[in-house]
């Protein structure tokens, strides 16, 4: 087995683990809801979330891998440019989960993408248009579902108004499984495609796989299967502490206003898809609790909602510094480049395992869900959500 395959397999073995963390890091995007409204017990509803991950693949094709395969021109794409941008975007990741901090794995690995695209060829080694069509997307994913969680929720209000339901009322709790079903459908659907373009582009700038007139690559079968199993597995080992950051953090969820946030995000991921665009689904489904927050006028927790909006703003540039310095390490000299690199990835996986020994566990979310009826301070009170 010559070095160039064993350096592909260890990547895609990266891909896969940044694709794992990206399943439990943005698990919170689907079960937030049912979680923090006791729609679900906490520890099934991760397992319902990463079933409905999973089922994607049966239905989905390959247009936002494509697009993400793309962010790196065929001719700058090494092993070593995608293990830089993986590295950058497991880092971030990691960092945010440890946090609690809702942020974008998506957003994470074009950002990766770009540095170590530029440190490996400069300006022209980018596409930009990629990347025009992702940054876009940071704009419009968040404003839309925000828009049509606000409207949903008015319009679950009059529904209520009409039948006398209360806010809790059975129908509201079955219809956000429906909808959250729909969300981690979606979550699978566009971020699983993430990793299938990142594995894709470094099958062909390995030479294993050809690209197609206009960059477009044909994903084997192998890496589509294996990339929704990953997001799957992560989704059910639970990213906790973002569940109850998007849960009880931002604002102050019933069933009515669950089912409308799950509308909103589901709007926004499913025509994104649809239009080949890799969104942040973070971004979607944290804008629509917050829409339906608003709109239902349950309380506000500006302070997260700040922090939050930062660590959005800060995920590209962050993730690109990091894949440049990463490359650029690669190409020290020979032994140099080991230790460095070396002493990166060793760093790198010390600190997740500590993270990941020392993280929330269901139990843990379940007691926070029955502590909300307790007062809160640093919300705008309207009605109490849990403070930072």
């Amino acid at each position: 087995m010559d070095l160039l395959l064993l350096s592909v397999i260890a990547v895609i073995a990266l891909a896969l683990l940044f694709d794992f963390s990206n399943g439990f890091h943005d698990a919170a995007n689907s079960v937030a809801t049912v979680v923090a409204t006791r729609a679900m017990p906490a520890r099934w509803a991760v397992w319902f979330s990463a079933t409905c991950n999973f089922a994607a693949y049966f239905f989905v094709g390959t247009a936002v891998a494509n697009t993400v395969a793309k962010t790196v021109k065929p001719g700058s794409v090494t092993v070593a440019v995608v293990f830089s941008a993986l590295f950058a975007a497991i880092a971030w990741n990691y960092l945010t989960w440890h946090r609690g901090m809702p942020s974008s794995s998506s957003h994470a690995i074009i950002g990766g993408l770009i540095g170590a695209g530029l440190a490996a060829g400069g300006t022209g080694a980018v596409s930009w248009g990629t990347v025009q069509k992702t940054l876009l997307a940071i704009v419009a994913s968040p404003a839309v579902a925000l828009a049509v969680a606000a409207l949903a929720t008015l319009l679950v209000i009059g529904v209520q108004r009409v039948t006398k339901l209360p806010d809790d009322a059975k129908p509201f709790k079955v219809l956000q499984l429906v909808s959250a079903a729909a969300v981690s459908f979606g979550h699978g659907a566009n971020d699983a495609q993430k990793t299938m373009g990142v594995i894709a582009a470094l099958l062909a700038g390995a030479g294993y796989v050809t690209s197609k007139p206009g960059g477009s690559i044909t994903v084997p079968e192998w890496v589509a299967l294996a990339s929704y199993a990953a997001i799957a597995a992560g989704t059910a080992w639970g990213g906790w502490k973002i569940i109850d950051t998007m849960g009880l953090r931002l604002t102050r969820l019933n069933a009515r206003t669950g089912v409308a946030a799950n509308i909103g995000a589901t709007t926004a991921i499913f025509g994104a898809t649809a239009l080949g665009a890799p969104i942040s689904t973070t971004h979607a489904a944290a804008s629509s609790v917050i829409g339906a927050g608003a709109a239902a006028r349950t309380g506000t927790n500006w302070k997260v909602i700040g922090e939050m909006v930062t660590a959005w703003v800060a995920t590209i540039p962050a993730t690109a510094a990091v894949g440049w310095l990463v490359l650029k390490a690669t190409r020290l000299p020979t032994g140099l480049a080991v230790v460095v690199v070396g002493a990166a990835v060793v760093a790198l996986v010390g600190a997740i395992g500590w993270a990941m020994a020392h993280a929330m566990g269901a139990r843990e979310m379940e007691a926070e869900v029955l502590s909300t009826a307790l007062p809160a301070r640093g919300v705008d009170e309207v009605s109490p959500v849990r403070a930072a």
